[in-house]
């Protein structure tokens, strides 16, 4: 069956409710038309991907923000805002950026690093078109074609599914801090779920499992 990026991206950031789907779904198409609107005729994808990102930058030059935003719906308002706000962390960035690259056919995966920049767990796009592929860097406004990261041992390539996993997974960790058990475990399990290879989710679903007890455990998986 066809993952849907854009879909499963909003369902994983919280929205049940069908009209808000829909609605952040028309705000997405409306950001879209909004670029398409004032691109150039380009005709090669990596051409494409590389005026995507410039015109991201120039609407919202502070754009990046380390514990930002990473629900989608929450990127895609701070994105469409008229003031000049940031937008999202890494995650949500790139999540923005595959959405809108897919509004014009345009496919591209994502890297997963254990560490960088010296801030721990981090995201950013892999774009492959042909015989070529680079890495683009959301949170850096020269961030295209960026190489800092080729040479990190951690270097995981993650699809849209495992992309994500990291909203679920990130929702626990939010969860956990508030001391809502029960939602972090659905959330750790929703991401193990779609990225099974998750070391992460895993160890913190079993930091939580051990937190709880397993009586505790075993009542929650009952609800």
């Amino acid at each position: 069956m066809l993952f849907h990026l854009e879909k499963e991206s909003l369902l994983a950031s919280g929205l049940k409710d069908h009209r808000r789907l829909v609605g952040y779904r028309e705000k997405l198409d409306q950001l879209a038309k909004q670029f398409m609107g004032q691109m150039k005729p380009l005709h090669k994808p990596m051409e494409k991907a590389r005026f995507l990102f410039d015109w991201l930058w120039e609407r919202k030059p502070g754009r990046y923000e380390p514990q930002g935003h990473f629900r989608l719906n929450d990127v895609i308002d701070a994105e469409l805002s008229k003031e000049n706000r940031t937008v999202g962390n890494c995650l949500g960035l790139t999540l923005l950026y595959h959405c809108l690259l897919k509004k014009m056919s345009i496919h591209a995966d994502a890297i997963y690093l254990e560490n960088a920049f010296g801030m721990g767990p981090h995201v950013l796009t892999l774009l492959q078109t042909g015989a070529s592929a680079i890495d683009i860097e959301s949170i850096l406004p020269d961030g295209f074609d960026y190489k800092g990261h080729l040479n990190n041992p951690s270097r995981t390539r993650w699809e849209d599914k495992e992309l994500v996993a990291d909203i679920y997974h990130s929702l626990g960790n939010e969860w956990f801090e508030k001391g809502e058990l029960a939602k972090a475990l659905n959330n750790y399990e929703m991401a193990i779920k779609l990225n099974p290879q998750y070391e992460k989710a895993h160890l913190n679903k079993a930091s939580l499992m051990e937190k709880l007890g397993t009586g505790r455990y075993d009542r929650i998986i009952k609800q």
